[in-house]
């Protein structure tokens, strides 16, 4: 009997899970679900923050990823049935499943702060990244010099710094009145990184006139304003947050092993059901002290072997441990990019050209490696 296996979210673990699988089972009955018809390049969607033209480059349609074997359904997951085996819908169709490979990436976490959910906006689809254009641009175009609009990003990791940086693009560009704020609970903007890469990262956003607010948690959000623990309250016009993730509503009670909805898996990517295996954002994979970080990188690995893992499964076969392999970090602030750690490189931190280019490559080795090097070359400009 043919083995009916069904992969959940066209994000980075999704797009190339599905490519190892078709690779790995010649006769498996394969079914890709996803809210879209497309997969986003999402380390690249803050660029559209700055041009919504962008959003062509950094979207690849699924049936320029999958072979036409492959089935795809474009629906919402509403919930996981693992007593049944089934994966319900928000069109309220349901798809059985033999092995199930959970790809459904996160949500925005707003650790239960009042007024946080209802007053920001958030980074998480494409279509996020076009509200947030929207958001500040008409909050421009209503400022003057002398009452510039306040745009304030919550959260100073990867996503908050990047997005500071391109409304900073998008501001000098068209000598918009916008004053712009970064916002970190903790003491310093990307918090356990390299005191180094931290140092180099917040020279750039000051140079690039985005003022840093670091060690006050905010306690509150209106509509209005961000209050904080200690510090005045600061009124905005637009508020992006971004600083946090867990696992997608989808996961409530899938009655498999997990924390705050985000999966636990072995190192094999398989779950406390072992017919369910989960990859990328929405799991927890172990990996010793510490799980894999939720990050692209980190899901662009991982997919691999979570797709020959589901292959090993069906064949009865023993299953391949996965150990994260940490290439560094490549962070855009704006048009500039910081390099940190990367392998084979003397220097542990620097932001020049090539860091600018390392940053290029890698985005475009993804869309070449899952769609096609002219893909790649196409958007090569816009990364």
């Amino acid at each position: 009997m043919t083995a009916k296996v069904v992969v959940l979210g066209a994000g980075y673990a999704g797009a190339g899970a599905i490519q190892q699988l078709e690779a790995e089972l010649d006769s498996a009955d394969i079914t890709w679900v996803s809210d879209n018809d497309y997969h986003l390049v999402l380390h690249e969607a803050h660029r559209v923050i700055r041009d919504p033209r962008v959003k062509d480059k950094i979207t690849l349609p699924v049936h320029d990823i999958k072979s036409p074997s492959t089935q795809f359904v474009e629906g919402t997951v509403t919930g996981v049935d693992t007593d049944e085996r089934n994966v319900e819908l928000d069109s309220g169709d349901e798809i059985a499943y033999d092995y199930l490979l959970v790809g459904l990436g996160s949500q925005t976490a707003y650790y239960g702060i009042p007024g946080l959910d209802e007053n920001s906006l958030t980074l998480k689809s494409l279509d996020d990244a076009l509200e947030i254009h929207e958001s500040v641009k008409e909050a421009a175009g209503e400022a003057t010099r002398n009452d510039p609009a306040t745009v304030v990003v919550g959260g100073a990791g990867l996503s908050g710094i990047q997005s500071a940086g391109e409304i900073a693009e998008y501001r000098d560009k068209h000598r918009a009145p916008i004053d712009i704020y970064l916002v970190e609970a903790l003491d310093e903007i990307m918090p356990g990184q390299d005191p180094e890469l931290q140092g180099t990262v917040k020279k750039y956003l000051l140079e690039k006139d985005v003022e840093i607010l670091t060690g006050d948690p905010i306690t509150e959000a209106t509509e209005d304003d961000i209050q904080f623990d200690e510090g005045d309250p600061l009124e905005y016009d637009v508020f992006l947050w971004t600083g946090g993730i867990t696992g997608r509503d989808a996961m409530n009670d899938c009655g498999l092993d997990n924390e705050h909805n985000r999966v636990t898996t072995e190192a094999n990517f398989q779950t406390s059901d072992d017919c369910v295996f989960a990859i990328g954002d929405c799991a927890i994979v172990d990996q010793g002290n510490d799980p894999a970080p939720p990050t692209a990188q980190a899901a662009w690995q991982a997919a691999e072997v979570a797709g020959e893992n589901i292959a090993r499964s069906i064949r009865g076969q023993p299953l391949a441990t996965w150990t994260y392999d940490d290439k560094g970090t490549l962070i855009s602030i704006g048009d500039a990019a910081v390099a940190h750690d990367i392998p084979l490189v003397p220097v542990d931190t620097f932001n020049s050209s090539a860091a600018e280019f390392l940053k290029k490559a890698a985005a475009a080795r993804w869309i070449a490696d899952v769609s096609s090097i002219g893909r790649a070359f196409d958007a090569w400009e816009s990364l």
